[in-house]
């Protein structure tokens, strides 16, 4: 028997956020950065995610002309999103790179060696705001190799982290040069390189924890061989849309995603199972094997 989950007694506001598969090639193939989330996190506590968080008033007040190598008209463009204007696609690129830095201190600007990369975190650390630290070190942002992947909008009733819901641009983008991920202790206790299907597997054993969009990205970065064959696939389609369904089927929670019988967008958007369903503590597609995420 199916049920619908009940609705919550008032709308939960939706937050833009930005978030960032930071990549970088690897002998066993392509590592994506992750960092686990401190437990008392009321976003996926304890989580393994990629780094990412809301959208901030000033990722709106940075001067493009002067900090960014691209200009917000080609950012909107690429986002391809008719319901939000050039300044607020420019802010969530912003964003995208700010969260980055504060969460596991890598920065995304040209020309930036070790020791620059060391006078940003010592700004940092003395509470200098984002935008008045790439102001006194005259920096640019590579809003260039920040490439739209998805976008995740949270159900109303998510599998995950109740009570929140965001609207979630993932990016992804080649690691930067001469800089070595720090997570900060607060939001995130641990940086960690993992090769997608490592990841997965070690979610399935339980030793990690993973989100219904953590699974399922790494389930399609892992189809790829090299961080060229993943920002070819970027720069080649526009950023897949997944709102996810969430339902109960005999006692058991599903998020289902675009292409799912249960779902009103009938075409597909993204490879893997059309469902993932929680059963105990793991996000399994209907068949329960591992190897349904290759689907």
């Amino acid at each position: 028997m199916q049920n619908p989950s009940p609705e919550p007694a008032l709308p939960i506001p939706i937050r833009p956020a930005a978030t960032v598969l930071l990549c970088r090639d690897s002998e066993g193939g392509p590592e994506v950065l992750m960092i686990q989330r401190h437990a008392l996190s009321d976003v996926h506590g304890g989580s393994y995610v990629f780094p990412g968080g809301k959208l901030d008033a000033a990722d709106a007040q940075l001067d493009a002309a002067l900090h960014l190598d691209v200009p917000p008209a080609e950012l909107h463009t690429r986002l391809a999103d008719l319901e939000i204007d050039a300044a607020t696609a420019t802010a969530l690129h912003v964003a995208a790179v700010r969260e980055v830095f504060e969460e596991c201190g890598l920065l995304m600007a040209h020309g930036l060696d070790a020791e620059g990369a060391g006078r940003a975190a010592a700004l940092a650390a003395q509470r200098v705001p984002f935008n008045e630290m790439l102001g006194r070190l005259g920096l640019r942002l590579m809003a260039d190799a920040m490439h739209p992947w998805s976008r995740w909008i949270t159900p109303v009733n998510p599998l995950h982290s109740p009570g929140k819901r965001f609207d979630t641009r993932f990016f992804v983008a080649e690691a930067p040069p001469f800089q070595e991920p720090l997570h900060d202790d607060h939001e995130a206790v641990l940086c960690a390189w993992l090769r997608p299907r490592s990841a997965l597997e070690r979610y399935w054993a339980g030793e990690i924890v993973l989100a219904g969009p953590q699974v399922m990205s790494l389930a399609h970065l892992a189809r790829h061989r090299s961080v060229a064959s993943i920002l070819a696939e970027a720069r080649n389609r526009p950023p897949c849309v997944v709102r996810p369904v969430t339902f109960e089927v005999d006692g058991v929670r599903v998020a289902a995603y675009p292409g799912d019988e249960r779902h009103p967008e009938r075409v597909r958007v993204m490879p893997g199972p059309s469902r993932l369903m929680l059963r105990g503590r793991r996000l399994e597609p209907p068949g329960g094997a591992f190897d349904e995420l290759w689907t």
